[in-house]
């Protein structure tokens, strides 16, 4: 309930501090209110009425503060921040589940096109969606045919398609980017990674690591860095919000492209982290950016999680992982703010000074 008004720093600090009012709470009811603290002598102070006015004292707060925070939890989470939009709209989220260890090899480029485009139209949604470097391509070798055939069948569905694929952007020296293009009904547009992955879309240029990098000849790791605040993608009749890879591990920038966003969809690859949990790691992260938003979060991953998750973080579609998969759904747009999506982090920053300051000022005071 208070992801919408303080994101997930906000969630943290409520969680820590509930955390530690059971303990204390746990620890008065186990000693009955008769353990005293020893002064520095190795006696009790106070008398035992003494202590036990001043444990009753100090229970009482602490446990009707527990009592606000998780009631103001609960009724936060029926508090509609925002508002829907039209229709639900049909959407297809396609899952390749191309082996990290083959997906950019030579011999595998043009096998992975073709599991693409057979995906691709066996899709119904009016909103497609394919992964992070679905196309493992710089977009300039790619076969014009290959384009035109994802934007035919868009076209099809009266909608659009988002595909991953790395943007050749020419100047001098050319620049490259981790990029998602738009294909179908609506002009061509495109999102340019702006939270690059250090040692994943870029790595620093520093003398000792330039030779180690260039031994690992790890395709496309060096990206340039798009635009902080770029604008959602106009498709199939929503205004799509897109970020690739953990770039939705950051709520503060996600925010750049709100309230104007109705949707907010994520590209990634998370074949990187093999069958460790860090696909379903990145999954709660979606669904955390979801509640502060106040927005569908769409997931198209290479081999899972690929989910839809709606305004609440609920996960009410998901294709099993480390299989090929189109998963079809339904996303709702919103409209309007969250207090998050208005103010960010400032709140919650504002408020922890506070708390760090008010001893400080106390204390001074006290002294005087």
């Amino acid at each position: 309930g208070f992801a919408a008004l303080f994101g997930v720093y906000g969630v943290a600090f409520v969680t820590v501090s509930s955390a530690g009012l059971l303990c204390w709470l746990a620890e008065i009811a186990s000693t009955g209110g008769s353990e005293q603290t020893p002064g520095r002598s190795g006696q009790l102070p106070g008398t035992p009425e003494q202590a036990s006015g001043v444990r009753a004292l100090a229970k009482q707060p602490a446990l009707y503060v527990l009592i606000i925070l998780w009631a103001a939890g609960w009724g936060l989470q029926c508090v509609a921040w925002t508002t829907p939009m039209a229709e639900p709209l049909a959407v297809s989220l396609v899952q390749g589940n191309v082996k990290q260890d083959m997906k950019w090899r030579p011999e595998w480029v043009q096998a992975s096109l073709d599991l693409y485009l057979e995906l691709t139209r066996k899709t119904r949604g009016r909103l497609i969606l394919l992964p992070e470097t679905a196309v493992p391509l710089v977009s300039i070798d790619v076969p014009p045919a290959f384009f035109d055939a994802l934007a035919q069948h868009a076209r099809r569905q009266q909608g659009d398609l988002l595909v991953g694929v790395p943007e050749h952007v020419q100047g001098t020296p050319p620049q490259y980017y981790n990029a998602v293009m738009s294909l179908g009904a609506s002009p061509v547009q495109h999102y340019q990674k702006y939270h690059l992955v250090p040692f994943g879309d870029y790595f620093p240029h520093w003398g000792f690591l330039s030779w180690i990098m260039n031994a690992l000849e790890i395709p496309m790791s060096d990206f340039s860095r798009g635009d902080a605040y770029q604008q959602p993608m106009h498709v199939a009749g929503q205004r799509v919000a897109v970020n690739i890879c953990y770039e939705d591990a950051f709520g503060a920038e996600i925010i750049h492209q709100l309230p104007q966003a109705t949707l907010l969809a994520n590209f990634t690859n998370d074949a990187w982290w093999g069958e460790s949990i860090a696909a379903q790691q990145h999954l709660q992260i979606s669904q955390m950016r979801a509640q502060e938003t106040g927005r569908y979060m769409l997931r198209a991953t290479n081999t899972g999680v690929s989910a839809i998750i709606d305004e609440h973080g609920r996960v009410l579609a998901s294709a099993p992982q480390f299989q090929t998969a189109v998963l079809e759904g339904t996303a709702q747009g919103f409209t309007g703010s969250t207090p998050y999506t208005r103010w960010a982090n400032w709140p919650f920053l504002i408020a922890t000074a506070g708390l760090l300051i008010f001893p400080m000022i106390r204390a001074r005071l006290q002294q005087k």
